[in-house]
């Protein structure tokens, strides 16, 4: 099994920045794509930014230019660097990743339990 846990959300400002945190732990033998989806009640989660392993990047059209994903693949970490923060922005963030752990030979998703992010004046 594998255990994705987040850190780094809460209230800020527009315009104002956070950097969210993740690090995956258990039985881990490799991890393809690594990322970020939120969710707002009465909505679909949705993909914010996702990072293979080899270092390739997909952005949710309405976070391009402001979000940073980076990777830390040694760490098994991932992080994410949300930049001029907007009130619409207001969700709670899930950690994703694909993986496949130690004695199996397929690939499942993981999430985290979410971190609460407000962009509130």
């Amino acid at each position: 099994q594998v255990q994705l846990v987040e850190s780094g959300g809460g209230l800020v400002q527009p315009g104002g920045s956070l950097r969210l945190s993740c690090t995956a732990s258990g039985s881990i033998f490799s991890i393809n794509a690594m990322g970020w989806y939120r969710q707002v009640l009465g909505n679909q989660r949705e993909l914010v930014a996702v990072m293979s392993s080899g270092g390739s990047t997909d952005y949710a059209d309405s976070v391009k230019g402001r979000f940073t994903i980076a990777r830390d693949n040694a760490k098994n970490t991932v992080y994410l660097q949300t930049n001029s923060l907007k009130p619409e922005d207001t969700a709670v963030y899930y950690c994703y990743c694909n993986a496949e752990t130690l004695g199996r030979y397929v690939r499942r998703d993981y999430w985290g339990q979410g971190t609460q992010v407000t962009v509130s004046s």
